[in-house]
């Protein structure tokens, strides 16, 4: 896959990126070497090779799958511009 000029220019206005137009040519071409690090990477045999959280031997942190209620909403609510009987309050906005 190759970045034209075209392309390049459409991606930084998705991005909201300014990029004037001489520095196109440039963006162009960094987009295609990272493009090609993809490409290099997909080559790489990963065959029986356990997905992994780290490079050293670690675990992940665990904590039993239950459903509270976190005990946090006074906290939560503390910085609430208005709350109301254990809720944020909001204008209507809607009639």
């Amino acid at each position: 896959m190759s970045i034209d000029l075209e392309t390049a220019a459409k991606v930084a206005k998705l991005a909201r990126i300014r990029v004037e137009k001489e520095a196109l040519p440039a963006l162009a071409d960094e987009f295609n070497t990272i493009l090609g690090f993809i490409e290099q990477l997909s080559e790489v045999d990963v065959e029986g090779v356990e997905p992994m959280v780290s490079v050293t031997p670690m675990r992940l942190k665990r904590r039993v799958d239950t459903v509270t209620d976190g005990d946090q909403q006074a906290a939560v609510l503390s910085n609430a511009p208005d709350a109301r009987e254990g809720f944020f309050a909001v204008p209507k906005v809607v009639e």
